[in-house]
């Protein structure tokens, strides 16, 4: 049976990594998306950095390492960060959840690429359902028929951040998720620091005045971000991957419900639609046939089960 404990925690962060794209989208009427998003980074680094110095297991990577952690950071972080808030901003947080539930389908797709890997007729038809999906929100999940900008850059961020899960598998083979968190995500925010002056020598950064902002900003980064981000590597570890994927699921349509309530955003058919379809397609995509007895009695094999 499952510790309860770790249960509860793959609820909570369920429930934090829905509610982090409202937070994001309502943080957002206030701050300019990219000073936002590396805010928001600053303080989950320095959040990461001060576990690491209690904590002190951290390993110096290797020359290859780093530059694997070089491209997860650009990709993951950077790439992910910048088109997700600059999406966000045009588009909602439920478009925003339910795009970037595609991930492990691009992944998936990705892999087959650029890493070999074979593509089950599962995983194609899961592929593929997920695909129409994603195309429902973009197409009608607006006011009105067509795409929007930033359904587009929210697609590009989803395509970031699956990317660098190429690269984290790769980093998995000798590092930690703990070790390979921390570092692509400080990696990332040293990269980002540019296009901050470059939104600021544009004239277009600007932020909050107001004290209850900047302490939901702290407390996505710190508890949105990093604390569930350990609760969810603590969950895959007790109860293994399949069980927690199942808990992803839930993250798009607390965004839609809450940010229907808190924001005002309306509820759309097309969302619900491609919203399932989505999750339908990731289902299908990583169900597993139970595999079949080898044996039963009056087979003609003639094969017996022993008790």
């Amino acid at each position: 049976m499952p510790d309860r404990t770790v249960i509860s925690k793959l609820w909570g962060v369920s429930l934090l990594w829905g509610g982090n794209y409202v937070a994001s989208a309502y943080l957002l009427r206030d701050f300019s998306p990219i000073l936002l998003s590396f805010s928001r980074l600053v303080v989950m680094s320095l959040f990461l950095i001060s576990v690491a110095l209690i904590n002190g297991a951290m390993r110096r990577p290797t020359k290859r390492e780093w530059l694997l952690l070089l491209f997860a950071g650009i990709s993951g972080t950077l790439v992910n960060q910048l088109f997700y808030f600059t999406g966000l901003k045009h588009s909602t947080a439920g478009n925003a959840a339910l795009i970037v539930a595609l991930s492990p389908i691009a992944t998936t797709l990705l892999s087959r690429i650029f890493l070999k890997e074979t593509i089950t007729w599962l995983k194609f038809a899961g592929s593929v359902t997920a695909l129409v999906g994603v195309v429902c929100i973009v197409l009608y999940g607006g006011k009105s028929l067509g795409i929007s900008l930033g359904d587009v850059y929210l697609l590009i961020a989803m395509l970031g951040l699956s990317v660098s899960l190429l690269f984290i598998r790769k980093l998995t083979v000798g590092m930690t998720s703990y070790e390979i968190t921390i570092y692509s995500t400080v990696i990332g925010t040293i990269l980002m620091s540019p296009t901050v002056g470059f939104e600021a020598l544009n004239g277009q950064s600007h932020w909050s005045h107001q004290p209850l902002n900047w302490l939901l900003l702290i407390g996505v980064a710190v508890i949105g971000q990093g604390l569930a981000g350990f609760w969810w590597n603590r969950g895959i570890a007790v109860v293994g991957p399949s069980v927690s994927a199942m808990f992803m699921n839930i993250p798009p349509f607390v965004a839609i419900v809450v940010s229907h309530f808190v924001l005002g955003d309306e509820i759309r058919a097309a969302q619900i639609g491609g919203g399932v379809l989505i999750l339908a397609g990731v289902a299908i995509a990583n169900w597993k046939p139970r595999a079949r007895p080898l044996a039963q009695s009056g087979q003609s094999a003639g094969l017996t089960q022993a008790e």
